[in-house]
């Protein structure tokens, strides 16, 4: 998928829209700036808001997890194997390796007769298991998919697979885009990762948390229910489903790419950082749920020292805003 040549622009201006900056402070003078574009869609992949370019392309990593564990219960592997909201929870995770986790994920493999030596995620350095892999509750479902429909479970990773076809033309289905357009890389993990624009993956969170594509709000309600299994204690997607209270899903990914939605109302955001910097997408994430309402004051006041007052002589600053879309 190439980068759109036509900029955003609001109504009445004839110039793109500003991006937005993320200003590193070291004793409240600016050391380094972080550039940041974003997008806000509904469930009809209609663009709402924007900043920079919201039509920039990226590859969606770790941010579409829940749709590739959607095939869970598709297939309808997760009721064959009677998986639970917390097997659901850590297929859509990047979590922190603790023992929790793991065994979240070995559920997965114990509850489909599979066993942990199938996953061909990595191992972390220092852990002993790939259940330790931050991605290893993701490989666990793509195994348990693959029982259920007596696909080859040796070869799950390569992107001509049953399986990753399947996800593929899932997405396909969901964007109304023809499957073979999306371009493939391969993800940290071994996993292929599709690029897409910033509104197609904004879209993509929208249905997420709609009650449009039911799978997915399954995996929403999942995600709400354990957003400690989804990242871990003090990692910005488990505190912003917490401070959320029922009304936010957020999910990540590497590289800059941070990803929201607005429950039962079928709106998501897009969040991309330029240079790739995670520090700037979770300060940016606070600043977008701020302007939209999404948090409540005091949610947004305990989570800003968290991931926006780095050290005693770091702070991050924002500069810009979403603004209105007026071309539609």
């Amino acid at each position: 998928m190439s980068q759109s040549s036509s900029p955003f622009t609001m109504a009445g201006r004839g110039t793109p829209a500003s991006p937005l900056d993320v200003l590193l402070c070291r004793n409240g003078i600016v050391e380094s700036v972080h550039r940041v574009h974003a997008a806000v869609t509904d469930q009809q992949g209609r663009l709402l808001m924007g900043a920079g370019d919201p039509f920039r392309a990226s590859f969606g990593r770790s941010a579409l997890k829940p749709l590739q564990a959607s095939l869970l219960i598709l297939t309808g592997a997760a009721e064959q194997n009677q998986l639970q909201e917390r097997q659901l929870a850590i297929a859509c995770a990047s979590h922190r390796g603790t023992v929790t986790h793991a065994r979240a994920a070995f559920h997965i493999l114990w509850k489909a007769g599979l066993s942990a030596d199938l996953l061909q995620c990595p191992v972390p350095v220092g852990a002993t298991s790939p259940l330790q892999h931050n991605c290893s509750g993701k490989h666990a479902a793509f195994l348990a998919v693959c029982k259920r429909m007596d696909w080859p479970l040796a070869t799950y990773m390569d992107p001509e697979h049953p399986l990753q076809r399947e996800v593929l033309q899932r997405l396909a289905e969901l964007l109304h885009q023809p499957a073979a357009e999306f371009l493939l890389a391969t993800d940290d993990c071994g996993i292929p990762t599709v690029q897409l624009q910033l509104v197609q993956l904004a879209r993509v969170f929208a249905l997420l948390s709609s009650s449009g594509a039911p799978e997915l709000e399954r995996l929403c309600r999942a995600m709400q229910a354990h957003p400690q299994l989804v990242a871990g204690d003090g990692c910005f997607d488990t505190e912003v489903m917490r401070f959320g209270l029922g009304a936010v899903i957020s999910k990540g990914g590497a590289e800059g790419i941070q990803c929201v939605g607005r429950v039962n109302e079928g709106i998501g955001v897009a969040i991309k950082v330029e240079d790739g910097a995670k520090r700037a997408k979770h300060a940016v994430a606070l600043h977008l749920l701020d302007q939209l309402g999404w948090l409540t004051p005091e949610a947004t006041a305990d989570l800003r020292p968290r991931f926006q007052h780095l050290s005693p002589h770091l702070s991050l600053r924002i500069s810009g805003e979403l603004r209105f879309n007026g071309t539609s």
